[in-house]
């Protein structure tokens, strides 16, 4: 008894300290502020609000259930390119705030060529990831 009141406090303590970090990562980063900037809809905060508050629940409910859910392969390849999306903009959020690719750009002698050095990041993780669906994942 005293085992699983442990286990249970220890899963608890650990879903609020990640739970939090996300929080406030998204938070300093400010993705949710600057994408309703960027797409010209702050009107709209309530369904931003909602659909993280959902994704947060779909997720946890996907990653602890224990049905499997079988899907068409097309629905499959829209929701691994929402999950892209959504690293990508993770990553792009952060590299704005540490200023990573400016700062890059300097160092490496590429000052006027930061669209090439992006273009050149984006067709590597392309490549890159079609690689590894198409020749390691069966």
């Amino acid at each position: 008894m005293i085992h699983a009141l442990l286990e249970a406090f220890i899963g608890l303590a650990a879903g609020l300290a990640v739970g939090t970090g996300f929080v406030a990562f998204l938070t300093v980063l400010g993705i949710i502020p600057r994408l309703m900037q960027l797409s010209r809809s702050t009107n709209r905060i309530r369904f931003y609000e909602t659909a993280v508050i959902l994704g947060t629940f779909a997720g946890i409910y996907l990653s602890f259930g224990d049905e499997a859910i079988l899907l068409p392969d097309l629905f499959i390849a829209v929701w691994g390119l929402l999950h892209g999306v959504f690293i990508g903009m993770l990553a792009a959020a952060l590299t704005e705030v540490l200023n990573v690719f400016p700062l890059l750009t300097k160092r490496i002698g590429m000052d006027g060529q930061l669209i090439l050095l992006m273009m050149a990041i984006v067709l590597g993780k392309i490549s890159g990831s079609l690689f590894h669906w198409i020749i390691f994942v069966r």
